[in-house]
């Protein structure tokens, strides 16, 4: 099975749910997200396989996030705003061929293993 984290190295959140992926003996493909960005098709995948749709992927600690949220934003402006600034998006998220989870809390993303 392929599973990718999407991860951003200064979260600790993120930081552990790398570590528990390696407990249970999973070695992800890492994607550093805010080095490579976001595409519009990757993040409407995730979107849906998260079941919380885009406006679920913000990180409502940002403040644009919350901007965007209060505004109620379409997924048209939220796509575009998340691929002008990664940091939008909550993480780690983990995809595998069985779905994609938010790693909050982090025991999360071990549902789609």
């Amino acid at each position: 099975m392929t599973v990718t984290l999407f991860h951003n190295p200064k979260c600790s959140t993120s930081r552990k749910a790398l570590a528990l992926l390696q407990e249970k003996g999973v070695q992800p493909a890492v994607v550093e997200y805010l080095k490579a960005g976001w595409d519009a098709a990757t993040l409407d995948r995730l979107a849906r396989e998260t079941g919380v749709g885009l406006s679920g992927l913000l990180r409502r600690r940002e403040a644009k996030a919350g901007d965007l949220l209060e505004s109620d934003a379409s997924d048209d402006a939220i796509r575009a705003a998340v691929i002008a600034e990664p940091v939008l998006v909550e993480r780690p998220i983990v995809e595998t061929d069985k779905g994609a989870r938010i790693g909050r809390p982090v025991e999360a993303v071990l549902e789609v293993l």
